[in-house]
């Protein structure tokens, strides 16, 4: 009750006397708008986009599916259509033989202005100003033309019924009434308003993904503070709270395990039905789901923090960017509308020169028939639609895409480049041998190694350490710790020099290993990676870890060559374990020994050759080379550094995740030639028809009304189309 009271401990509001509650951790976040057709457009508030008109979007999807501008548009066409029903009887009753006299015609037309003129003022009130804000500003655009064809349809209606006597005779009835179009305009308004309902509905729906994704975590937590436990809402968990995880319950936030014992559904990440066992200094992930053991476990991640809010954000910046392709669409909209402006102006002119009495009625209906018709939003909606259908796609199937560049580019890929560890094997290696020289002792190598690597991201370093507590030998603490990329990392360990890496790093700190060299070479040649262990500036032994491949890379890699990529290993690790790994993958290029800038240096060699190049890693050494391809492709079991490298992220960490990807990466490009070519096609043939092309042969015009259905139905079709990209088998 009283937010501008703040203490560092639990205790009583001194003004109101309420316990006061745990404020959320982080900085305040503020809602962010931005338009889904120009997502580089952003707002603090919700208001019109002034490069297309369209209602500004929430930037972040929320779980709710709340949809003001939905309901507002929903309110406004269930007021609008008994009114423009009304209309439309009044003045087609004019023409049916039989009703023509039930209303007199005078009369007819001042109830159309009164039954039109609420449907035009209030229901149409936001295309009539965002039309104006569009003629303001410059920033021509699809309601730039509705708000035209319908003021102009509307004033000219009111001003034939006010004062008819200004028009020429040959306007005037019998009955002394101008003919007027209340039925075009009011028509217009609302199958406008339909449109928008039946767009909005469909353009929420691209969401449906991210609502899944937000749907995964729970609303509470378990919180342990002393002796005492309760369910606290889970933005109020802060990092390092302790949380209980009962059994069947899913996990909070990202944790470790502090006590217990359980199996965990990890499903949601890897796609892996088996379940994880979890025991105390086990890494957890929040929204996965807990087995029949109950853990507690300290909070290590929360809020947008955590491995599931970094997805959703992933996917949702990937929805609001802009494909190349996009560019097409922008360039042609840039000029469309003015086009269209000075092709109802020539058809106005036209009609009332050449057009049969009463020509000013035919040169302002079709002028009107020609702004509606033309109105852009298909070839807008063209390209935007089908980015985010298939951005939630492919979450759905474990792969994320950081934007639409991606999406685009990755059907292009003609080269793939691998990285080993981590990409085509396990990435959870494990210790197969450890030789030391005379008078070096196991044991105490083995625990100084293990100190090292203690402290490194690298993959090989965790089957180190687990390999050193398995034998119950604690690592030390190290000082002067450093990490050569692509060498090794060496420090000082209970006041020793320790280095362990390959001979790259040996020769850089002046340390003899040759006595090593044949045992390695033969642990490589077995498929092992081989790596130098040194204390106190002399060698000491040598260090062998296995990571066995994994179960669908064989497959994945047949799915690739079949797609027609050619495969290229690039790894840090000796030639003869890269070598051994290749052969039993059919990889035939195989390059070794390769340090990361080197990595980056052979996708540029292969990009100069005319290649389309993507490369495929999960640690930090992967980065650069990440960076600098087509399209980097990160493994989602790697590394935070990798991943933020990377156009694209494979949460499930399989290569079978880059078929998908390239598969739904051409049904994107397809789906969106289709909704630019229909985009296209329509405004080519509905401008003539529209302007009366047709009347000369076939006595032909078209309605306002039939024009105003028609563009409403050019924007759902595109939309519709997009809405298949859900269905395509990848």
């Amino acid at each position: 009750m009283c937010p501008g009271v703040e203490s560092d401990e639990p205790g009583s509001c001194p003004k109101c006397g309420m316990a006061l509650e745990r404020a959320q951790a982080g900085p305040s976040m503020t809602t962010e708008y931005t338009c889904p057709m120009h997502p580089e457009v952003r707002r603090d508030e919700p208001g019109d986009c002034p490069e297309c008109g369209m209602s500004l979007e929430r930037s972040a999807v929320t779980a709710e599916e709340d949809n003001p501008e939905l309901d507002d548009m929903r309110r406004r066409f269930k007021v609008s259509l008994p009114l423009t029903a009304a209309v439309v009887l009044l003045a087609m009753g004019k023409m049916i033989p039989g009703l023509s006299g039930l209303i007199p015609h005078r009369p007819g037309i001042w109830l159309e202005l009164a039954f039109a003129t609420p449907v035009v003022l209030w229901a149409g009130w936001p295309f009539l100003e965002r039309g104006w804000q569009s003629i303001r500003t410059m920033n021509l655009n699809m309601f730039t033309l509705i708000a035209l064809g319908v003021t102009v349809a509307y004033l000219y209606s009111l001003v034939a019924t006010v004062a008819p006597s200004i028009f020429p005779p040959s306007m005037i009835s019998d009955q002394g009434t101008v003919g007027v179009y209340y039925e075009a305009a009011a028509a217009i308004i609302t199958l406008v308003l339909l449109g928008q309902v039946l767009e909005l509905k469909a353009r929420s729906r691209t969401s449906q993904a991210i609502r899944a994704l937000l749907g995964l975590a729970p609303d509470t937590a378990r919180r342990i503070d002393g002796d005492q436990e309760e369910d606290v809402p889970l933005e109020t968990v802060q990092i390092g709270d302790r949380l209980r995880v009962r059994p069947g319950e899913k996990i909070p936030v990202d944790g470790k395990v502090l006590d217990g014992r359980s199996n965990v559904d990890e499903s949601m990440i890897s796609g892996e039905p088996v379940k994880v066992g979890k025991s105390a200094g086990d890494s957890v992930i929040g929204a996965t789901v807990n087995d029949t053991g109950s853990m507690v476990i300290e909070a290590t991640e929360v809020g947008d923090d955590t491995v599931l809010s970094r997805i959703v954000r992933m996917v949702a910046d990937a929805q609001r960017s802009r494909a190349p392709i996009q560019s097409l669409a922008d360039r042609v909209a840039r000029y469309f509308v003015p086009c269209v402006v000075l092709a109802a102006v020539m058809a106005f002119a036209v009609w009332l020169a050449l057009g049969p009495e009463p020509r000013l009625a035919y040169a302002t209906v079709n002028a009107v028939a020609v702004l509606i018709i033309a109105c852009p939003c298909a070839l807008g909606l063209a390209t935007p639609m089908s980015i985010m259908v298939a951005t939630g796609r492919g979450a759905g199937m474990g792969v994320l895409f950081r934007n639409a560049e991606a999406i685009e580019l990755l059907r292009k890929v003609d080269t793939l480049i691998v990285d080993k560890t981590g990409t085509l094997t396990e990435g959870r290696p494990e210790l197969a041998a450890l030789e030391t020289l005379p008078g070096v002792d196991e044991a105490e190598l083995l625990g100084a190694i293990a100190a090292l690597e203690n402290a490194s991201e690298h993959p090989l370093a965790e089957a180190i350490v687990e390999a050193a507590r398995a034998r119950d030998i604690e690592p030390s603490q190290v000082s002067d710790f450093d990490s050569i990329t692509g060498q090794g990392v060496h420090g000082r360990v209970n006041g020793k020099n320790v280095a362990l890496g390959n001979r790259r790093l040996m020769e850089s700190l002046g340390i003899d290993a040759s006595s090593l060299s044949a045992d390695a070479e033969s642990m490589r040649r077995e498929g092992r990676t081989a790596m130098f262990a040194a204390v106190g500036g002399q060698a000491a032994g040598l260090i062998a870890v296995a990571d066995p491949i994994k179960d669908s890379t064989p497959d994945a890699l047949r799915a690739l060559k079949k797609e027609g990529l050619d495969i290229v290993m690039v790894t840090g690790d000796g030639e003869t374990t890269a070598r051994a790994v290749a052969r039993s993958l059919g990889i035939d290029q195989v390059f070794a020994d390769v340090e990361p800038q080197a990595k980056s240096d052979k996708v540029a060699e292969l990009q100069q050759q005319g290649r389309t190049v993507a490369m495929a890693g999960d640690g930090i050494n992967d980065a650069p080379a990440l960076a600098r391809a087509d399209v980097g492709i990160a493994m989602g079991t790697g590394t935070d550094v990798a991943m933020e490298s990377a156009a694209v992220t494979l949460v499930k960490g399989d290569l079978n995740g880059i078929v998908r990807a390239r598969r739904l990466s051409r049904a994107t490009l397809t789906n969106i030639k289709q909704n630019l070519f229909f985009a296209f096609a329509y405004n080519s043939l509905g401008v003539p028809v529209a302007a009366g092309v047709l009347y000369p042969f076939f006595g032909i015009l078209l309605s306002p009304m039939v024009a105003a259905a028609a563009m409403s139905f050019s924007s759902v079709s595109v939309i519709g189309n997009a809405l298949r990209l859900n269905r395509v088998g990848v």
